[in-house]
């Protein structure tokens, strides 16, 4: 894990290419999807902006007041949570029961 490990080489041009492939399968999103599942693609789309941030700011040395590897870690964990819960919007969307 990063809190474990801190950033190194090659950690950020992966970050850089989920960022993007993210911005793109947003972007997509927001033309097609209803708006009961672009309220939790925003979610989403702020947790991990803020993550982003933070670990962008901490390989620069930067960190705001109470950023660390580790308060970034648990940022970036508290993320699926929300995926899960957007994961469930989309499957109701779709029409498939819960639990399948």
């Amino acid at each position: 894990m990063l809190h474990e490990r801190g950033v190194q080489e090659g950690d950020i041009e992966v970050l850089e290419a989920a960022k993007n492939a993210h911005r793109d399968r947003y972007s997509e999103a927001q033309m097609i999807a209803p708006e009961h599942v672009l309220q939790h693609a925003s979610t989403v789309n702020k947790a991990l902006n803020e993550v982003y941030g933070q670990v962008r700011r901490l390989e620069h040395g930067a960190p705001n007041p109470g950023e660390t590897l580790e308060s970034a870690a648990r940022a970036q964990h508290a993320v699926w949570d929300l995926l899960r819960s957007m994961r469930g919007a989309m499957r109701h969307d779709l029409g498939v029961p819960p639990g399948q």
